[in-house]
């Protein structure tokens, strides 16, 4: 378990950070870019529980802590290093991928099919879960470039593309059928 008794390092003040490997980079780099968005992730999954309860609220803490896997994840480069770390290395696995899309269709399944895109919005935790989807694809396309570039966990880009998926439908489960349409040329 870790503690933490300081808040404050002072050890960033030059615009710097530590990895999880203890390697030292710009604050703007596009990993640290990567999993600060992972953090937004879990910060609006937080404000969607507001307006949850039972197994939605469940569902969203389980993804809250994956969230934090993921963060660990990404913020360790150098992944066949891993061994050498003296500690387990915390990464995501095919195993948290397979219950995202468990969850989508047993969510999807009752749903009528779709016809129209929606709008975002609906009851207060639709519109929450909305943004936390625009939130999550943010955070793979900063995942997918750093991937580009870097070595990043497979199972990572996975979660996070199948995280946005399952933002989508539980909003529409949020909305109890009552999906927001979009009117093509509405406003003309």
């Amino acid at each position: 378990m870790v503690v933490l008794n300081k808040i404050y390092t002072r050890t960033g003040d030059k615009g710097d950070t530590a990895l999880g490997n203890g390697a030292r980079v710009p604050k703007f780099s596009p990993r640290v870019a990567a999993y600060g968005t992972v953090d937004e992730v879990n910060a609006t999954v937080g404000l969607a529980r507001l307006h949850a309860a039972g197994p939605m609220d469940a569902a969203l803490a389980r993804i809250q802590n994956d969230l934090f896997d993921l963060g660990a994840d990404l913020c360790r480069p150098e992944m066949a290093k891993d061994a050498e770390a003296g500690y387990p290395v915390l990464r995501m696995v095919a195993a948290q991928v397979d219950r995202l899309e468990s969850e989508i269709d047993a969510m999807n399944a009752p749903l009528a099919a779709l016809r129209s895109f929606i709008l975002p919005g609906g009851t207060a935790l639709a519109a929450h879960l909305h943004l936390c989807r625009t939130v999550a694809r943010r955070a793979e396309r900063l995942a997918v470039e750093l991937a580009a570039a870097e070595e990043v966990n497979a199972a990572a880009v996975k979660y996070l593309n199948r995280l946005s998926d399952w933002f989508f439908v539980a909003a529409r489960v949020a909305n109890e059928g009552q999906d927001v349409l979009w009117v093509p040329g509405a406003n003309r």
